[in-house]
């Protein structure tokens, strides 16, 4: 059973694991579905964001905003993800607009991002680290805020528990596939 620490429908997730896989029949690999979006990582991207310094003041100001910060892929499911998940944080923090931007691969950057909420009049900014651990393009992405800047989402809790459900669900339904295919003989 493979669980990919990855955030959405991108590149890896749909040919490089699948090919992986592939490279040992042999074995019988089931890959779970990616990370995101789902809502146990919004409430763990609110905890990082609360634990950098966001207070509840923050969402009830009019100057306030976020930038998602994530990897970045030239896939638009992976796009899709990726601001499906922005909006969920903005329902969480009561719809402060939040805005996805990347390290690489796809536009706005973390710097265009800010500079467009700045635009709007939103200069009480905040980025939000959608990354699963530190790294060059969590680092990047941090630099360039301005005031707070969450941590990844490392150990938190909530991604403990998405981390167990993404491969119950994959367990789930290799034995439906495996009752279908019984049914079938």
């Amino acid at each position: 059973m493979l669980v990919p620490l990855l955030l959405g429908r991108g590149h890896h997730v749909k040919y490089d694991l699948p090919q992986a896989a592939a490279t040992a029949p042999h074995l019988r690999t089931r890959i779970a579905a990616p990370l995101g979006p789902h809502p146990l990582l919004v409430e763990a991207l609110y905890a990082r964001l609360a634990e950098a310094g966001w207070q509840a003041s923050d969402a009830t100001h009019p100057g306030s905003g976020i930038v998602l910060a994530a990897a970045g892929s030239r896939d638009p499911e992976s796009a899709a993800d990726t601001r499906r998940t922005a909006a969920l944080l903005s329902e969480r923090l009561g719809g402060v607009p939040v805005v996805p931007a990347y390290a690489s691969a796809a536009s706005p950057t973390v710097p265009e991002a800010l500079r467009a909420l700045a635009a709007r009049g939103r200069h009480r900014t905040a980025v939000a680290s959608y990354f699963t651990a530190p790294g060059r393009f969590a680092a990047q992405s941090a630099a360039a805020a301005p005031r707070i800047a969450a941590a990844p989402l490392g150990t938190h809790p909530a991604l403990a528990r998405l981390l167990l459900l993404r491969y119950d669900q994959a367990l789930a339904s290799r034995s439906m596939t495996s009752r279908h295919q019984l049914a079938a003989a």
